[in-house]
């Protein structure tokens, strides 16, 4: 996927950062065939290598600093490391190791890191070869696995790398305000004046309040981020959107209130979720407009090409904003 926020590197440059992360004798030799470039992501780019001694890794890149990035991706890798540690100490969920993070930025101009290759199919990409129940079985799964997730605790609510504020009314107000924000400041249209749009929010706010314990949010797993072999999930890739919040806000459960991104049904039946209340239902459109909102804003921000999909996710916010009318 093409994006502005890939910050590729020349092969020297590549080469020099598996030298630091593993030495220079698991190193590869410079002039084989060693390194591809993994094309699936939004925004950090990665790389697939391989070592002398044919183990198989995945380096990546945080976007350079010279490209504006929209507010809630600043820091993102910072926030993906604090996500791996999080998930590795207090959780069960497969996820890979970090074998080194360097922030010295005297290689590149950008943070990185590198982690072990998991093998396996990306769920995503294998998504329209499966039947109807090879399907569910990996939404159900992938509930039970955020459901895991979101049973890590914090202390406040917003970035995993800090500082959090005490409410989750303030935290999330403040987070889509910041995509508003950004929105206005490449002038992107939305449909709607930007004071209606705020005006809307703040008065479907109060249900906000009923959220009062921060959990680990992982916000991005969709099927892209999941990584499976023989039927079951072996890894979740791609952490850098992850912070403290309300686990209603997930991804699997987009379904339930913009049925254009697929049945939630069979995620929250794994996740273990009753039927939503009403209150239950506000947030929902709440955070679906948050999703639609950054993915109008982004197209700007990465210069991502496709008439197709600029109108399909300007009928997705239009859907959004309607749904909070009512």
């Amino acid at each position: 996927m093409e994006s502005l926020t890939k910050n590729r590197q020349d092969p020297a440059t590549l080469h020099a950062m598996i030298v630091r992360a593993y030495g220079v004798d698991r190193a590869p030799d410079p002039a084989g065939d060693w390194c591809t470039e993994l094309g699936h992501g939004w925004f950090n780019v990665a790389y697939r290598i391989r070592l002398r001694d044919g183990a198989e890794v995945v380096l990546k890149i945080a976007p350079p600093p010279a490209v504006e990035v929209m507010t809630y991706e600043r820091g993102a890798m910072a926030t993906e490391l604090a996500a791996l540690r999080l998930i590795r100490e207090h959780t069960d969920v497969p996820v890979p190791a970090v074998d080194h993070a360097d922030t010295s930025r005297n290689l590149c101009d950008a943070d990185w890191f590198v982690m072990p290759f998991i093998a396996g199919d990306n769920l995503g990409m294998l998504r329209d070869r499966l039947t109807a129940a090879e399907s569910d079985a990996y939404q159900e799964q992938l509930g039970a696995v955020t459901a895991r997730l979101n049973a890590v605790r914090g202390t406040a609510f917003g970035p995993l790398t800090g500082p959090g504020v005490p409410t989750w009314r303030a935290a999330f107000t403040a987070m889509i305000d910041s995509v508003l924000a950004d929105g206005e400041r490449r002038a992107v249209g939305l449909g709607r004046p930007y004071s209606a749009i705020r005006t809307l929010i703040s008065d479907n706010a109060a249900c906000l309040d009923d959220v009062t314990e921060p959990r680990l949010v992982e916000w991005d797993l969709w099927d892209n981020n999941a990584m499976v072999r023989d039927g079951r999930i072996v890894a979740i890739i791609d952490h850098e959107r992850a912070f403290w919040g309300d686990p209603l806000i997930e991804a699997g459960f987009t379904g339930l209130e913009l049925p254009a991104f697929g049945d939630s049904q069979p995620f929250t039946r794994g996740y273990g979720h009753p039927p939503l209340t009403r209150a239950e239902r506000v947030r929902r459109r709440l955070y679906g407009l948050y999703l639609t909102l950054i993915m109008a804003v982004e197209i700007d921000y990465r210069k991502l090409p496709g008439a197709d999909h600029h109108a399909w996710v300007h009928a997705r916010l239009a859907e959004a904003l309607t749904r909070l009318d009512g």
